[in-house]
């Protein structure tokens, strides 16, 4: 089995760090490299994860906190650059089974697919689907959504398939994809960079798989504040403004941001969310617009 490398961004990830670093260094498939990019956490992180003491941990450690996407991009780069043929790229708040990385590379070369993904699972109730691989609503700009998410799993999503969209909570990928079609866009920042990054995939034709038969516990949201935090809402709605302009352009991306907009309102009418969460993602919305002009200069 080829030796894999393990991309990892860590940001105050202090009391999850554990979890993660326990479950990845007692893999049955121990020929691996961790590249741990910290984007500058002030929590004792570092110190914590330098207690492991382990060989096959490589610490990136940056000044500044350069986002998810980017942090990301710096482990693949440094994979690519150690001539890593698969790239695992993974949140630090999941733990999963020893079996996570051979089963992974076992299913990419049985279905023969560039990309593979597991079932993700509610750390807090792990009856519950958090992943089961997912797809694209072209009707809403092509936005994405997760099969069976907040479902109880019943075996419902118990087979292996072909699907068009997977989170980077945990994504195997071949070192040809980012050949083929680059690396994460860092001006996501946080959020949406992986659906981006599958559409790319999509649009060029490679295959991802969804492997249920190896499960992950993901701590959903612990390291951004909660679902309906200032910082997830203001990204989201960022981001996906920012997608549609880019993937759709000034025209058709006009009739996506109008429909867009009346969503937005809607939600605010329908008292879903409160007058000062509808402010900050409109000020966000105008911040995806800033975002993608700028991506032009």
């Amino acid at each position: 089995m080829p030796k894999a490398a393990v991309v990892t961004v860590t940001y105050n990830s202090r009391h999850v760090i554990d979890g993660f670093l326990t479950s990845l260094l007692r893999q049955t498939h121990d020929d691996f490299i961790l590249y741990l990019v910290d984007n500058a956490s002030n929590d004792g992180t570092l110190n914590r994860v330098g207690e492991y003491g382990d060989p096959r941990i490589k610490v990136i450690a940056n000044q500044k906190n350069t986002g998810a996407a980017e942090g990301n991009n710096q482990g693949i780069r440094a994979a690519l650059a150690g001539n890593f043929d698969l790239i695992l790229l993974m949140n630090n708040d999941t733990e999963f089974d020893p079996r996570l990385i051979e089963s992974l590379a076992a299913g990419l070369e049985e279905y023969s697919c560039e990309m593979i993904a597991p079932k993700i699972l509610l750390y807090s109730d792990p009856c519950v689907i958090w992943s089961a691989g997912g797809s694209f609503y072209p009707a809403r700009g092509y936005a994405s959504y997760l099969y069976g998410h907040g479902e109880v799993d019943v075996g419902q999503f118990d087979v292996p398939r072909l699907v068009e969209n997977a989170p980077t909570t945990c994504l195997l990928v071949r070192r040809r994809v980012f050949d083929q079609i680059g690396f994460l866009d860092p001006r996501y920042f946080a959020y949406v960079e992986d659906t981006d990054f599958c559409y790319r995939a999509k649009l060029a034709g490679l295959k991802l798989m969804y492997l249920p038969n190896i499960k992950m516990l993901h701590k959903e949201h612990s390291l951004t504040g909660g679902l309906f935090s200032d910082f997830m809402m203001r990204y989201t709605t960022r981001n996906r403004t920012y997608f549609m302009l880019k993937h759709f352009g000034r025209w058709r991306g006009f009739y996506y941001l109008c429909a867009y907009q009346v969503y937005l309102v809607l939600q605010l009418l329908s008292r879903q969310v409160k007058p000062s969460m509808f402010w900050l993602r409109e000020k966000a919305f105008f911040e995806g617009l800033r975002v993608w002009r700028e991506s032009l200069a």
